[in-house]
């Protein structure tokens, strides 16, 4: 089923296989999607007027937030961007540096279009570069080197060569036949050749610009050529994506990507309570109001010029995340409280919640540090009381300092596996149990020192 199909309860499916709990959360976004293609089945006269339905999420660290705005842009392959809202209070922060956020979208959103287009020329771009190994293969078995690119070539095209004998083509052809079926057999892909290949060192840009010079006289100056030693493994690689690069209709893939952008775009603006708050003197605080200020007309729609043009935002879907342990939703200026009509609170997660992330999710921690000693020839196995100790240590760590979240597990299995993960292997194939007894021993001391630190504190 296409991605636009999914109706929320099947969203929300989808989404339960990677994030335990939350489901209001879910629920939240799941409709703010479908709405999204609901309002794209409308006449134009009222599909403008129709405005995104923007999140905020309110929650401790850890808990999904972000884990669910990334998974619902990989479900519908939406461009997503991320960017933490204390980044614009970082020292030399300019008003308009908030318009970054977008730019970064646009080019997260070509890049996305560029791939997908590169799957449809892939078996032509993988012919062309075999074409360019054989003619380095050929060069090679005749002993010529690539020369140095002339400048003049570079403007006026390569300067004619005298035609060849007959018999010289004829060998030439041959000669070709053979090392492409050498090619076809795999025999020559440690073969070391010399490729001519675009120079893609970056230019400078324009000062208070994100457009680089070669943006601007791209089209007036040749492009840079250089010589590169490879293999010819090394090499197909190198020329497949060059040559895809070519087939590739940049006019209509920078086309695809805006309209991309600013109709699927999704701008996940995290740590958003740390801004919140209202300016105690006569002049906005920089720091706080004002960056509210500077992101609330991106937020309510407005226009972005960047490089491939003017873009809109008002299509795009804000999703604001915060813990608001010190600051209150309130605190939020007014006019952005209200650009986010849906507001979900995320709930603490419990220890079964916990016990549930170690197992169930797809490529869960378990599932992922079982198959890693797997390469090794280490058949690694949890009992259920290894993963319920597991799971009431990171609710008790969580307690004790700092709550952060469904993180507490990756430090505590990275603790709990050190010494079999070191060690693993060396005797050959072997099964490893983990039980409760094996996590309360090799992981008291961790929980001593933060029961210590509590008391220091």
């Amino acid at each position: 089923m296409n991605s636009n199909q999914l109706t929320p309860r099947q969203i929300v499916e989808e989404l339960d296989k990677y994030i335990i709990g939350q489901d209001e959360a879910k629920r939240a976004v799941a409709i703010a999607l479908r709405n999204r293609y609901r309002r794209s089945r409308l006449e134009p006269e009222i599909r403008e007027d129709i405005t995104p339905k923007n999140i905020l999420m309110v929650g401790p660290t850890g808990v999904g937030k972000t884990e669910i705005a990334r998974r619902l842009a990989k479900l519908v392959d939406a461009p997503l961007v991320k960017v933490e809202a204390t980044k614009f209070t970082e020292v030399g922060y300019v008003g308009r540096d908030v318009d970054s956020m977008v730019r970064d979208l646009v080019e997260t959103s070509l890049r996305l279009v560029k791939e997908r287009m590169g799957k449809d020329v892939e078996i032509v771009a993988e012919q062309n570069a075999q074409e360019r190994i054989l003619d380095a293969l050929v060069d090679k078995e005749k002993g010529e080197k690539k020369a140095d690119v002339n400048p003049i070539e570079a403007l006026l095209g390569p300067v004619r060569k005298p035609d060849e004998p007959p018999e010289v083509r004829e060998n030439r052809k041959k000669q070709r036949e053979r090392l492409r079926m050498e090619l076809m057999c795999a025999s020559l892909e440690g073969e070391i050749i010399e490729i001519e290949v675009e120079d893609t060192a970056t230019t400078d840009s324009l000062p208070g610009t994100d457009v680089s010079l070669g943006d601007v006289f791209g089209g007036l100056m040749p492009k840079k050529k250089k010589i590169r030693k490879v293999s010819v493994i090394e090499a197909r690689k190198i020329l497949k994506q060059e040559e895809i690069s070519k087939l590739i209709d940049m006019d209509k893939a920078t086309s695809e990507a805006v309209y991309k952008a600013e109709e699927d775009g999704i701008l996940f603006i995290d740590e958003i309570d740390k801004v919140a708050g209202r300016s105690q003197s006569g002049s906005p605080d920089v720091s706080r109001e004002g960056v509210q200020r500077d992101i609330l007309p991106i937020v309510e729609g407005c226009t972005v010029n960047t490089k491939y043009g003017p873009v809109k935002t008002d299509h795009m879907l804000f999703i604001a995340a915060g813990a608001f342990h010190v600051a209150k939703v309130t605190d939020l200026i007014p006019e952005l409280q209200g650009r986010f009509p849906v507001q979900v609170n995320l709930k603490p997660l419990t220890e079964e919640d916990f016990r549930r992330i170690l197992t169930q999710p797809e490529n869960a921690l378990i599932k992922q540090y079982q198959a890693l000693m797997a390469v090794d020839d280490v058949e690694l196995s949890f009992t259920p009381d290894a993963l319920d100790e597991m799971a009431h240590i990171a609710v008790e760590m969580n307690d004790s300092r700092e709550n952060i979240g469904a993180r507490r597990l990756h430090t505590l299995i990275e603790e709990l596996l050190d010494e079999v993960a070191f060690s693993g292997g060396e005797n050959g194939p072997e099964k490893i149990e983990i039980d409760g007894k094996y996590v309360r021993e090799h992981l008291s001391h961790t929980v001593q020192q933060f029961d210590v630190s509590k008391q220091i504190i």
